[in-house]
């Protein structure tokens, strides 16, 4: 049985450095966005999302309050509301895929 050889120096594995594969770029964006700035691109591409959750959230919180002060029929009807919001928003995600879908086609 043949004795193993020995790995040679000059292809060592650095783990600290990325490897470098020809015609590949391990990101997209040439500099990282932060939180705010992916924020105001993201709305900017579809801005029915936004609207969406906060209407969503602002029907939930009203219902809550109106629920926790015994105003029953009021809170079904904020429900309900939220629902719809809900869809709406459910719904603007899936238009918005679907338009950046087509845009990136050739």
């Amino acid at each position: 049985m043949a004795a193993p050889r020995p790995v040679s120096s000059e292809t060592s594995f650095d783990p600290s450095k990325a490897p470098v594969i020809e015609g590949f770029s391990p990101t997209v964006y040439t500099n990282p966005e932060g939180f705010k700035e992916k924020f105001i691109r993201k709305t900017r591409e579809n801005p029915m999302v936004p609207i969406g959750c906060l209407g969503t959230a602002a029907a939930l919180t009203y219902g809550l309050y109106c629920f926790h002060r015994g105003q029953s029929h009021r809170s079904q009807l904020m429900m309900r509301t939220r629902i719809a919001a809900q869809g709406f928003t459910v719904v603007a995600i899936l238009l918005g895929l679907a338009a950046s879908a087509m845009k990136s086609r050739p």
